[in-house]
């Protein structure tokens, strides 16, 4: 059976299981964006104390990193770790800070998956916010998935933007404050737009460049080399 009960289990229950199962050797993924309370507040219900590992590119929206403060506050979050791209290989790859311009995917590789394959060394499993309702490779995702020797843990997969909204409302939880402005699912500055009534809502990511994904969710980590 191994975990397969857990694809119908709720979000809590998952939660509850692995971070009892890797206590200590598991950490969360978080990118403080407009979905992204509800998932810390489900793991701080059940452990404040879990590691949560923030991606700070040097191209977020001064709003993010408010909003991070203020969550960490509101949650009373007590471990969470901010990662930044290797100063020398930035300098290197990327010296005139153009590189999202001119080639996204490895400006992500550099300031989002090699930052996270650094930080998740230690850890045995990691969780992560996304859902099926996003779309594309996120519609056939896994509760539970394998990344090389690591776990994914996919909690909210099976939420839906009704149970997101409802969760903010139960628990009184703030809102990103881009969300007002338009804003569905927030990145870096120069590659998120705002989404018009109907959109998708992660097409204002890195619209028009036929990409959907930074590269985390779609490499394997372990296999990532770092600095």
């Amino acid at each position: 059976m191994g975990d397969a009960w857990l694809e119908d289990a709720s979000p809590t229950v998952v939660l509850e299981t692995m971070l009892g199962r890797y206590n200590g050797r598991i950490a969360a993924v978080s990118s403080f964006g407009t979905e992204s309370a509800v998932l810390l507040s489900l793991i701080a219900q059940i452990e404040r104390g879990t590691t949560v590992l923030f991606l700070d590119t040097g191209y977020l929206f001064d709003e993010t990193l408010r909003y991070r403060d203020a969550l960490i506050d509101k949650l009373g979050l007590m471990d969470v770790r901010t990662q930044a791209p290797d100063p020398t290989e930035a300098a290197q790859k990327d010296p005139e800070n153009a590189l999202w311009a001119e080639n996204p995917d490895a400006c992500c590789a550099l300031r989002k998956v090699a930052p996270l394959a650094k930080a998740l060394k230690p850890f045995d499993a990691w969780i992560n916010g996304r859902k099926r309702y996003h779309g594309d490779l996120r519609s056939r995702m896994h509760v539970i998935e394998q990344d090389g020797e690591r776990v994914k843990i996919n909690p909210m997969a099976r939420m839906s933007r009704e149970d997101i909204n409802a969760h903010f409302n139960a628990h009184n939880l703030p809102r990103h404050p881009l969300e007002a402005k338009g804003f569905l699912s927030i990145g870096c500055m120069p590659c998120t737009s705002r989404t018009a009534p109907g959109d998708e809502v992660r097409s204002g990511r890195w619209r028009g460049q036929g990409k959907t994904e930074c590269g985390i969710h779609t490499l394997n980590l372990a296999t990532v080399k770092t600095q």
